[in-house]
């Protein structure tokens, strides 16, 4: 038995073993070699950071680290050859803390046990549920003086008080804000609205996306462990692109459920005069305000586990 990494032409390989090895459990996709194909075409893709099982039969398994996540996956073997998961992913932890990762985590269906067991007993926490939620367009409330409220744009001087709003929630290092804001590939800084205060201090910032090319919420399989763009919480990730999508973060959460409301008024004002009939939404479990917004305005499709370890 060899481990490797990543080599050209291992796209097939990968895919089969992920559709040996998963066949069977609720909710199963099979993968294609296209699908993998794409993921390592990317800009970001380390070839290093993707470890093969090699035995007599050629590629029997795989895992991966996403290093500029921390996220890892589980070590799919096929049949007969389970014994070598444990050796992949001791390869996979030693290649994150090379790197200086001081913590990972994992994401799964939280009915595929076998995977969440296996992560659990290695050490894992699970630390939160990532709530996907929906909502018509036409069951939110009216505001009748919308055209009053202190909305505007995010601007640049905005950052300190956004990473301030977003501690414990937002992802990413402040130092990274401003291309996440204001350089983003996938949607433009007009997305973010502010709403301020008489001083013109922000005091809530929200995102609303608007995009045919993107997914209808009511399309997604709401169980799978797949993060929302412009969510907040899912900075750096890998996520999924859905039209509709609302998300919004508060400086004081007593002023929550006023503000998100003003916020959700005119993003879904501006997102249903273009290609949206229906809001989405993702939140993580571990932030109050934010479940209590999300459970009085919109209705929970699913939700998924995150496990995490300190490394």
């Amino acid at each position: 038995m060899t481990i490797r990494t990543f080599q050209p032409g291992d796209e097939l390989a990968q895919a089969a073993v992920f559709n040996a090895s998963a066949y069977g459990l609720p909710g199963f996709k099979p993968a294609t070699a296209e699908d993998v194909r794409r993921r390592v075409r990317s800009r970001q893709f380390d070839p290093t950071s993707r470890f093969y099982a090699e035995a007599n039969d050629g590629v029997v398994g795989y895992c991966v680290l996403e290093p500029e996540q921390g996220r890892v996956s589980f070590p799919w073997c096929k049949k007969g050859y389970e014994t070598l998961a444990e050796p992949l992913f001791d390869a996979v932890l030693q290649s994150a803390q090379t790197r200086g990762l001081t913590s990972v985590f994992a994401a799964y269906r939280h009915d595929w046990q076998p995977v969440l067991q296996f992560f659990a007993d290695r050490g894992f926490s699970h630390t939160r549920d990532m709530i996907n939620y929906c909502a018509d367009p036409i069951d939110l409330p009216t505001l009748v003086n919308r055209s009053k409220l202190p909305i505007s744009r995010l601007q640049r001087n905005d950052l300190p008080v956004i990473a301030a709003m977003g501690r414990g929630i937002i992802r990413l290092p402040d130092a990274k804000l401003e291309n996440y804001f204001f350089a983003n590939p996938y949607f433009p800084a007009e997305a973010f609205l502010l709403l301020r205060t008489p001083s013109g201090a922000p005091k809530a910032i929200a995102i609303g996306l608007e995009s045919s090319s993107y997914a209808d919420v009511r399309m997604l399989d709401p169980w799978a462990p797949c993060f929302r763009l412009g969510a907040f919480g899912t900075e750096g990730l890998n996520t999924k692109r859905v039209n509709g999508l609302f998300s919004f973060l508060v400086a004081d959460p007593a002023e929550a459920l006023t503000a998100g409301l003003a916020l959700l008024s005119e993003a879904s004002q501006e997102m249903t005069e273009g290609t949206v009939n229906a809001l989405a939404a993702q939140c993580p479990s571990d932030v109050p305000y934010l479940v209590n917004f999300y459970a009085r305005y919109f209705k929970e499709q699913g939700r998924f586990p995150v496990l995490e370890k300190a490394l």
